[in-house]
């Protein structure tokens, strides 16, 4: 009788591994050319807005991309919840390209509402390449997960780290359309999101969160009740009504997220990691194409921020592989106050350069490696830290609050800008990560639902 009730999660390791090896594969595709297609766009979002609406609201438009990507979360992961990653995807990717459409047609008439609106609907790409990351751990071993989550983070590099360059070719393609400057990016950008969406919808099967759901529903019953006792303990943590199959996942909204999140230190810190790093990244990142055309000529501009923010997009993805391996040989709290460093080394070279551009891209490149350290280790503690019926809730809850900290950042970065300058915005990005250190600095102890099959 055993061997009969064994027999099927023995039978379906292979293909496990097979599934995984193949929605690494895509997903490796996948982030690369949606890569593309959100840099490209936010490579210029702030110039394009600041010429439509002024430098003061150019932080405005900038962050109604990061509140799109924000609020997206929350449908994106409900349907995931009910239906699985591929719809959710596809949809977040949709809606960013209809928003690249919009930002075209605000540029061509010059409507500071309609800007507002497409930067906030182009907020589903980003939406889409963050989710992607936890998708590459739903049938990933434990002892993996820390490193597939970065592999995929780190696709996005190959991609990202070109298409700021794209931008002046871009832009330089669509001037025989009639587009205004700085509208043909996102004409780009929505190009290829709609080719990510499609990939996705017709190849990302069998869906990986519902295989590893119906994995886990099928070895529930021949589990022995006491003989993984640090996974119970992870069970009990989380609420009665979250167990792993889809029944309790379509009723895991934002309120269930926050209810197991607040009784987990662990899951706390990693949201904060996430958050927190993604904060000071967005606040210094979205003004610097602004300190660069403070001092040069409109002709230079577009190949100078490309060049700086290539470098900066190369720091946050190229090296995420090496932090996955940090993440799992030194532990998650020690990378993320690495990472914490490193940002306030960022912080201090870049507002400290003046006009000096090779000592503004250190500064950025160190901004990049910084968030890198705070991403990857955050949200690999974050995803370890809950059980699996609640990850998807839990999950998009995160994503919502370090959209919401990148918003607010953005916004804020553009008065600051205007106000008291660059240094002053860097000083106070630096200040922003105290509260991550204090957090950071007391124990916290994770618990082994990672151990989960």
């Amino acid at each position: 009788m055993a061997t009969h009730l064994t027999a099927p999660r023995t039978a379906a390791r292979p293909d496990v591994a097979s599934i995984q090896r193949r929605t690494l594969r895509l997903l490796f595709t996948t982030q690369i050319i949606g890569g593309i297609g959100v840099t490209i766009g936010i490579s210029v979002g702030a110039l394009l807005a600041a010429r439509i609406a002024g430098t003061a609201m150019a932080g405005v438009a900038q962050s109604a991309g990061v509140v799109g990507a924000a609020l997206l979360a929350v449908p994106v992961t409900r349907i995931m919840a009910r239906r699985g990653r591929r719809p959710g995807l596809v949809l977040a990717y949709a809606v960013g390209a209809v928003g690249g459409v919009l930002v075209v047609l605000a540029a061509a008439t010059r409507s500071v509402p309609l800007i507002f609106l497409g930067m906030l609907l182009f907020g589903g790409g980003t939406a889409a390449n963050l989710q992607a990351r936890y998708t590459a751990v739903d049938l990933a071993e434990p002892a993996r997960r820390g490193r597939q989550l970065s592999l995929i983070v780190w696709a996005t590099t190959i991609g990202a780290v070109a298409a700021p360059n794209f931008a002046a070719l871009a832009d330089r393609a669509t001037s025989g359309w009639g587009l205004p400057p700085l509208a043909g990016p996102f004409a780009f950008s929505s190009v290829a999101f709609v080719l990510t969406a499609g990939v996705l919808l017709g190849l990302l099967r069998p869906d990986p969160l519902l295989t590893a759901r119906r994995l886990a529903e099928a070895d529930a019953p021949v589990a022995p009740p006491a003989a993984d006792p640090p996974a119970a303990a992870a069970a009990a943590q989380a609420p009665a009504a979250a167990p792993v199959g889809a029944r309790a996942s379509r009723s895991a909204g934002m309120r269930l997220a926050w209810s197991v999140v607040r009784g987990q230190p662990a899951a706390r810190l990693g949201i904060a990691a996430v958050a927190v790093g993604h904060l000071v990244m967005v606040a210094v990142m979205a003004m610097t194409p602004v300190r660069i055309g403070e001092s040069h000529a409109d002709a230079d501009v577009l190949r100078l921020v490309g060049i700086v923010l290539s470098l900066h997009i190369a720091g946050m993805y190229a090296f995420a592989p090496v932090v996955g391996w940090l993440t799992d040989r030194f532990g998650r709290r020690a990378v993320i106050l690495g990472g914490v460093g490193l940002l306030l080394a960022a912080c201090a070279v870049a507002g400290t350069a003046g006009h000096h551009t090779p000592r503004l891209s250190v500064g950025l490149v160190l901004l990049g490696l910084g968030w890198s350290g705070t991403m990857v280790a955050g949200s690999t503690l974050l995803s370890e830290s809950v059980v699996a019926g609640v990850r998807p809730s839990v999950q998009g809850f995160s994503d919502l609050i370090m959209g919401l900290a990148g918003a607010g950042a953005a916004v804020l970065s553009g008065f600051v800008m205007q106000i008291a300058g660059y240094p002053v915005l860097c000083l106070l990005a630096a200040v922003a990560t105290v509260p991550l250190v204090a957090l950071a600095l007391r124990p916290v102890s994770t618990t082994a639902s990672d151990k989960e099959g």
